[in-house]
Parts: structure tokens; C-alpha cells; sequence
């Protein structure tokens, strides 16, 4: 591992990913958290479906439990995030006052709208979940009898039917740095923003 990768520093944070179902959530966490780890910061994923199974499975797919899953959520990344780890949520979370719930609960915290168009998510559907729905097998899908309420003010936006995940991760990152959430120690502490080095964050 070359000098320039140890360089980076956090205090901790949440970073909240929120789309439509198969908008790319998970695959935008994972690669975040690749990226954060060969920096050597701390961080964790919770992805909605398995975070489900282990924390949430006594609540289905209504609003009030839909609600209840996100504030154990945010009560996990607020524990996290409080020992100096990046929480990276990437769970649906389709219902804006449970967001903001998340919001006034921590004190750093990222939401990243991951936006998608519903005919690509229903495009992507690794899962069969959409034409499921659609034929009426499944209840309260988000998007389709469900609705999604779209961040109006997100800290990041992402568009993942346009972009590369590495430009996307590169945005998040930036944004990370320019709120303090990440350093460059090798900076002062007055001056945070990124260092770059050929066109990458470092």
C-alpha cells in the first residue's frame, strides 16, 4: 500500500443512501466502502434487506413499520458513527419525516439520494420484486403500490442510470471532505478539503 492511501481521518458519521428499489444503493455502499477501508477508515454497511432480517424481523412492509425499521437503522449509525465509524446505510427509507427523524437524531450525517428512473430500476429488478408487484404477489412494494418521496434538498444526488460508480463514490467522498467528515491529515485542521492528484480525490 503506497504512503498517500494512510492519509485520510474521520470523527465518524452516517452516510444515508435512499432510492427506489434496484436504483443501486447497495452496489454504491459497497463500493464506498472499499474506498474508505483501502484508506484505512472505519466504516460499516447496513443494507436495508439484511439489516432487516437481523434487527427488523418482527416488522413488515407498512409505513408505521417501514418507519420503525428506519429509526433502528439510525440508532445503529448513530452508535457508530459515535465510536469514530462511517456508517453506510443504503436501505429504501421512502418516507421523507422518517429521513429527517434520522437527520435531527444524528449529528453528522450525508443523504445521498441515489436517483434512478423507476422503468430502469424495474429494468435492473434482480430480484423479480417489481414484476412481482406488479402482478399483485407482493404488498406495499415502494414504486409501485407504495409510494417514494423524493429528498427535496439531498445533501449528494447520484445518478446511477448516467454515471459510473466511481464517479459516484468520488462525489460522496468529496462531499465527505467538504463537511468535515473526512480529512487529509496531512493538511492543517483549518484547511479540510480535499487534496487532488490527478483529477482523484486523496
Amino acid at each position: 500500500m503506497s504512503g498517500k492511501t494512510n492519509y485520510w481521518r474521520t470523527s465518524g458519521c452516517a452516510v444515508w443512501l435512499t432510492g427506489l428499489p434496484s436504483s443501486g444503493k447497495s452496489t454504491l455502499a459497497h463500493a464506498l466502502f472499499a474506498t474508505l477501508r483501502r484508506r484505512r477508515i472505519s466504516a460499516e454497511i447496513l443494507d436495508g434487506d439484511d439489516v432487516r432480517r437481523g434487527l427488523s424481523p418482527d416488522l413488515g412492509f407498512t409505513r408505521s413499520d417501514r418507519d420503525e425499521h428506519i429509526r433502528r437503522i439510525g440508532f445503529v449509525c448513530s452508535i457508530l458513527a459515535r465510536h469514530g465509524i462511517i456508517a453506510i446505510s443504503a436501505a429504501i427509507s421512502p418516507y421523507a419525516s422518517a429521513r429527517l427523524a434520522v437527520r435531527n437524531q444524528l449529528r453528522k450525517f450525508l443523504e445521498v439520494y441515489v436517483r434512478c428512473p423507476l422503468a430502469v430500476c424495474m429494468e435492473r429488478d434482480p430480484k423479480g420484486l417489481y414484476a412481482k408487484a406488479l402482478r399483485g404477489d407482493l404488498e406495499h412494494f415502494t414504486g409501485i403500490s407504495d409510494p417514494y418521496e423524493e429528498p427535496e434538498a439531498a445533501d449528494v444526488v447520484v445518478d446511477t442510470a448516467i454515471c459510473s460508480v466511481d464517479s459516484e463514490v468520488d462525489k460522496i467522498v468529496s462531499a465527505l471532505f467538504e463537511r468535515g467528515y473526512l480529512w487529509n491529515a496531512r493538511r492543517s485542521k483549518t484547511d479540510r478539503k480535499p487534496a487532488v492528484d490527478d483529477g482523484q480525490v486523496i
